[in-house]
C-alpha cells in the first residue's frame, strides 16, 4: 500500500523519479561533503595557528631572561621626560653632531610626539645637505643605543645641483620613559 503511488507510474515516470531522487541524493551528499571538507580545512588552519602561537610562546619562555634583562636595562637607562623643552635639547644635540661631521642643517623644527604605554616622545625635524660619508657618520653618532634617539621618517635624495651631495629630510625622536611605568 505504501508504494501504491509508485505502481501507478508508467516506466518513463519511474525512470524520471529515480533520476530526480538520484540527483537530490548526489547533491545532498556533495553539500554534506563540502561542509565536512570546509570544517576540516578550517580546523587545519586553526591547528596551524595554534602551533605557531605555541612555538612563539615557547620561544618567549626560552628567552625570558633576556627580555627581563632588557626591561631592567630600559628601566635604569631610559631618560624621564621632564618638560617638552627636551625637544630643543634634542635639536641642539643634532646640530652639535652635524657640525662635528660637517653636515649642513637646514629648516629645523621641534615638537612633542606621541605618548604610549611604552614611551613618550619629543621630536626634531631637520633637513641636511652633505656628502654621503659624513651623513653616514652623522647618523651613526646620533643613533647610539643609550641615546634613545630613533629615526621616525627619512627622505634621502641626490642634490639636483651637485651630484656629490645628498639632501636629507629627517624626523628624529627621543624616546623617554612612559609617564606611568607599569611594574
Amino acid at each position: 500500500m505504501t508504494l501504491a503511488w509508485y505502481s501507478r507510474m508508467n516506466p518513463r515516470e519511474r525512470l524520471l523519479s529515480w533520476i530526480v531522487a538520484g540527483t537530490v541524493f548526489v547533491l545532498l551528499n556533495l553539500w554534506i561533503l563540502s561542509w565536512i571538507l570546509g570544517a576540516l580545512s578550517s580546523a587545519r588552519k586553526e591547528v596551524a595557528a595554534r602551533k605557531a602561537k605555541l612555538s612563539e610562546q615557547t620561544l618567549y619562555v626560552k628567552e625570558r631572561d633576556l627580555w627581563t634583562k632588557r626591561e631592567e636595562w630600559l628601566r635604569k637607562h631610559q631618560p624621564v621626560l621632564k618638560d617638552p623643552a627636551e625637544a630643543s635639547a634634542l635639536l641642539d644635540q643634532l646640530k652639535q653632531i652635524a657640525g662635528k661631521h660637517d653636515v649642513l642643517v637646514e629648516n629645523p623644527a621641534i615638537g612633542t610626539g606621541e605618548n604610549t604605554p611604552h614611551h613618550q616622545t619629543v621630536f626634531a625635524s631637520i633637513e641636511t645637505k652633505s656628502p654621503w660619508a659624513p651623513l653616514i657618520h652623522f647618523l651613526y653618532d646620533v643613533q647610539r643605543p643609550d641615546g634613545f634617539i630613533v629615526l621616525e621618517n627619512v627622505n634621502l635624495a641626490i642634490d639636483g645641483s651637485d651630484p656629490t651631495m645628498m639632501r636629507g629630510k629627517f624626523k628624529f625622536a627621543r624616546w623617554f620613559a612612559p609617564a606611568q611605568r607599569t611594574k
